[in-house]
């Protein structure tokens, strides 16, 4: 089977003698296995199987003239095709420019004046002289299976990926079936461990380093790269579809972020990109979307391509957990009304949008407000990021406001002080709740607040709770400014309908590093 793979290049139809003779090989060798096999259980005793390596020279017909004819015979047949083989790989490799070196690559892929890889045949009997000088016949017959075993079990996982991944420019011109090729790639997998763990490791982990090395010398190449990016865009599309049909099948749907964020300031402002990561670095997904202002085009589109191009490439020094794109549209209204049509890329429906907002920009601000109204039409949650000269600082803690006016957005407010507190960022600070109660329910809220960060599991200690007393004249606005002027981040709420009398009033005012202003579009279940 090796020899006829092999000499592939040797063959006046490759396409149909490999699977043909691969085949027939296949199969003559386990007829004989499955022969030899019965005949050795039916004609010998076990303590004659485990203690005499030549017993078949006892038990055949002229057994002691034919057996060591026959092991001479495979002994030189292997001898043979891996010599004739061997050399004609590293040649391939060589021609491919796989080794670091252009001399390397060179000396190995040169032929001779009869077309034979002579060079590369020199080199391939000096490794072979190394194994054997090794001396002890079972240990060079390990690596030698290991190596092979090896190499089965990766033709089989990338032929199982490019069955898998569907790829329109996969077409071979022997089909097979990808369980076929999956079960090869366990059979050969367990078959290694089986031999030997320790052997089955160094094979694995030689293969990567190989694997590592021509890549890194070969960075063009996306072979492997481009097979696997096609069988995880399957499964995507699988689940996604999945996912969708599971949701309508399920009477509970738990909540978890799956938000959008839309600016036009991405080159100059990267606090709502890191709020979004936070939000879907465990619990749920982003997409963040860079809005170009102007009609569709071909120069625009390609103006887009290289702002993608370039988001990405900066955002990738970030362990970014977020997608982003760009959207190219008359106003930052309809870019909304686009947005909240789109369908949640990771199989999820899109429910949160985020603004991100200066508190020296008024303009951006009076946009946010205006467009409310569109957002709340599409029964999402709204989150209003507004930062001002100071970043957020992920080493202090997070502050959550709740008052009276919250009945909707508390629930909300805690999940994301909780869901942003456990990215990795922000792993040194605390989560404070503050609510806001009149005197005579200053207890029960207290009670309240306790039990369902209790039963909720949440990771906030009661010490870190607190109630305070409405006091005439006194608005949250002055309290926060008073008790969380250097927290890393605030979060509180606001109503849609004091939006629509109050304004930008709002939003203006507080003093702390970054305020998050929440909207949740009904209450959200602690579970």
């Amino acid at each position: 089977m090796t020899a006829g793979v092999g000499l592939s290049g040797d063959l006046k139809n490759p396409a149909k003698s490999i699977p043909f003779g691969t085949t027939v090989a296949t199969v003559s060798g386990m007829i004989v296995y499955i022969f030899v096999s019965w005949k050795l259980a039916a004609s010998a005793s076990e303590a004659d199987l485990l203690n005499r390596q030549l017993v078949m020279g006892d038990i055949a017909i002229a057994g002691n003239i034919v057996v060591p004819i026959g092991l001479a015979a495979s002994t030189i047949s292997s001898a043979i095709g891996s010599v004739l083989v061997a050399p004609r790989t590293l040649q391939a490799l060589a021609v491919d420019s796989s080794f670091p070196s252009k001399k390397i690559n060179s000396f190995l892929g040169a032929n001779d004046q009869k077309g034979e890889p002579q060079k590369a045949t020199l080199i391939t009997i000096i490794i072979a002289f190394v194994f054997v000088a090794l001396g002890n016949v079972n240990e060079v017959a390990r690596i030698i299976s290991m190596f092979f075993m090896v190499t089965y079990g990766s033709l089989c996982l990338i032929s199982f990926l490019n069955h898998f991944g569907s790829s329109p420019s996969y077409r071979p011109s022997f089909r097979s079936r990808w369980y076929f090729s999956l079960v090869g790639f366990l059979t050969a997998l367990y078959v290694m461990f089986k031999i030997d763990t320790v052997y089955a490791f160094i094979a694995l982990i030689a293969m990567a380093l190989i694997y590592l090395v021509v890549n890194f010398y070969h960075k063009d190449r996306k072979g492997l790269e481009i097979i696997f990016t096609n069988a995880i865009f399957q499964l995507n599309r699988s689940m996604q579809v999945f996912l969708q049909k599971a949701r309508k099948r399920s009477s509970f749907k738990e909540w978890r972020p799956s938000s959008i964020c839309i600016t036009d300031r991405s080159f100059e402002r990267k606090h709502a990109f890191r709020l979004q990561n936070w939000l879907a670095y465990k619990y749920g997904f982003g997409t963040y979307i860079h809005f170009m202002e102007g009609y569709f085009s071909k120069a625009a589109n390609l103006e887009a391509h290289k702002n993608l191009e370039s988001l990405i490439n900066q955002f990738d020094r970030i362990e970014s957990h977020v997608y982003v794109d760009t959207i190219i549209s008359p106003s930052f209204t309809s870019a909304i009304a686009q947005a909240i049509q789109l369908p949640g890329i990771a199989g999820m429906e899109n429910n949160m949008l985020i603004f991100d907002s200066d508190v020296e920009d008024q303009v951006s601000l009076e946009r946010i407000i205006d467009n409310y109204a569109l957002v709340n039409a599409g029964d999402f949650d709204v989150l209003i990021l507004r930062t001002g000269k100071r970043k957020i600082d992920t080493r202090s803690d997070i502050h959550v406001w709740l008052q009276r006016t919250d009945e909707h957005n508390a629930n909300l407010m805690i999940l994301l002080g909780f869901i942003i507190g456990a990215h990795p960022d922000w792993k040194k600070t605390n989560i404070k709740i503050f609510e806001v109660s009149t005197h005579e329910n200053i207890e029960k809220s207290k009670v309240e607040l306790q039990e369902l960060i209790t039963k909720g599991r949440l990771p906030i200690t009661l010490k870190n709770i607190e109630i305070l007393e409405e006091k005439a004249g006194v608005g949250i606005r002055e309290m926060i400014n008073e008790r969380s002027v250097d927290a890393g981040l605030v979060v509180t709420g606001f109503r849609g309908d004091h939006l629509k009398h109050e304004g930008s009033r709002i939003f203006e005012g507080y003093e702390s590093n970054a305020v998050l202003f929440v909207n949740s579009h009904d209450e959200k279940t602690i579970e």
